[in-house]
């Protein structure tokens, strides 16, 4: 680091620790982002920041967004982060910001740090219909919105009304979904927003016949994917303009199952999943996505897309 940096860094740790004095929401430093994901994988964050309200956030943004690269952390459901330190700032947003309501006509309000479960939940206790397959995707409302997160032939656009959000500038925004155009696992909005809420609407519809959509659901997902260990769901997307298989046929005719690297392996209930069966490390697990890209590509001429978010 030269002298430049150094004396950079200096001023900008003393301008975040005034920071700190001046709001009410938390902010760490060097702070460990193991436990800060499904896969139990990570270095640390230089910077880490848990906003608890929006004007907070929103200083942040105004003061540090330009000076730090950011980096946005749900639940860490779908993302293997590097064992190296982020050298910037990861926001995990609050609990204020995981609010939910319901509006006239079935339209449900709900905060980006929102887990999908808990929307799904909410949209049962009020008898709303539409929101069932939520109940099987293990993220929050703001990594679905940004992936457009599904399942069961469900995706988040289909239930989308708006979006509220802010820019780099520190501004809230509030997009209509007719605006954004979604794509399979993807949307066109800029990488550098942050989600705060979404607005949906759903449709009237009898507890019971919910309940019974749920655990059908549930039960389905039970059956075909891996359960109560350390994995971050879907490692590659569906490759929907290529090829009429589903990623996990590919990686099957294409790769040997039990091939792993250290403690990095494959699934052996769902091949497109990959599981830290123990104590794995970054380079582990992306050694075995690069070798079943690699293995793949070779046998069928595909190149897989991660689905995964490698934060690095």
């Amino acid at each position: 680091m030269d002298e430049g940096t150094a004396k950079f860094n200096i001023m900008l740790s003393e301008e975040l620790k005034k920071f700190s004095n001046e709001v009410n929401s938390k902010i760490y430093f060097e702070y460990d982002l193991k436990k800060s994901n499904w896969f139990n994988i990570g270095g640390k964050a230089k910077i880490y920041f848990r906003p608890d309200n929006l004007p907070d956030l929103i200083l942040f943004i105004k003061r540090f967004g330009y000076k730090e690269k950011i980096h946005i952390l749900g639940a860490g459901s779908n993302t293997l982060i590097s064992d190296n330190t982020f050298d910037g700032a990861v926001i995990r947003l609050g609990k204020n910001f995981s609010n939910i309501s319901i509006l006239p006509n079935s339209v449900i309000v709900a905060g980006s740090a929102c887990l999908d479960k808990k929307l799904s939940d909410f949209a049962l206790a009020n008898e709303v219909g539409g929101f069932e397959f939520l109940a099987c995707i293990p993220g929050t409302v703001g990594g679905g919105l940004k992936m457009n997160a599904g399942c069961f032939n469900r995706e988040f656009k289909d239930l989308l009304i708006s979006i509220q959000a802010i820019d780099k500038e520190g501004r809230v925004l509030t997009i209509p979904a007719n605006k954004v155009i979604f794509k399979y696992r993807s949307n066109d909005l800029p990488d550098n927003l942050i989600f705060l809420s979404a607005s949906f609407k759903g449709e009237k519809k009898d507890k019971d016949e919910i309940k019974k959509e749920v655990f059908e659901l549930k039960n389905k997902k039970d059956n075909t994917q891996p359960t109560k260990i350390k994995t971050s769901g879907s490692t590659f997307k569906n490759p929907i303009n290529q090829s009429d298989k589903k990623v996990w046929q590919l990686i099957k005719e294409s790769v040997p199952l039990d091939t792993s690297f250290g403690d990095a392996c494959i699934s052996d209930k769902h091949c497109n999943f990959f599981v830290n069966k123990n104590n794995a490390s970054f380079d582990d697990m992306n050694k075995l996505i690069k070798f079943v890209q690699d293995a793949v590509q070779k046998k069928t001429g595909i190149l897989l897309e991660k689905e995964i978010k490698i934060l690095e």
